[in-house]
């Protein structure tokens, strides 16, 4: 599980005195305790993917806000850290590849909402680990 790896990644980082990992896997085991104890037990690895997204683009945001060197360099290493941790995921492009085969129901939905519909169904049943702003960015492509 995800959760187990973030620990054991932690726990190397404490040993390595590795300040920066560290400190943002607290930060990541912190918030994933809290969804943990509202959600009544243990999550699954999706929802802990979320609040690792969610925790990369609160990262993003500050870094856009920072003037500082220093600080901007800290937030870089805290975003590569959590990526690290995140599956990759295809961009727009290996998306619209990968709907070749639902191309011609993508075209026929009424509007770009179904045919986002028609995209997520098919690429669930492939297991692509996607991000629904591309998924989207990929029906708008392929339905232009």
């Amino acid at each position: 599980m995800l959760l187990d790896e973030i620990k054991r990644q932690m726990m190397a980082a404490m040993k390595a005195h590795d300040t920066v990992r560290k400190e943002i896997l607290r930060v990541a085991l912190g918030e994933l305790s809290m969804a943990a104890e509202r959600a009544g037990g243990t999550l699954a690895d999706e929802p802990v993917q979320g609040i690792l997204r969610k925790l990369v683009k609160s990262n993003q945001d500050t870094l856009a806000l920072t003037v500082d060197p220093a600080q901007q360099e800290t937030l870089r290493k805290e975003i590569a850290v959590l990526e690290e941790l995140l599956p990759k995921t295809l961009d727009a492009d290996g998306i619209v590849a990968l709907l070749e085969p639902v191309r011609d129901a993508i075209r026929a939905a009424a509007n770009d909402g179904q045919a986002t519909g028609v995209a997520m169904k098919h690429l669930k049943t492939t297991g692509a680990a996607v991000q629904g702003k591309d998924v989207g960015d990929a029906v708008r492509r392929i339905r232009a």
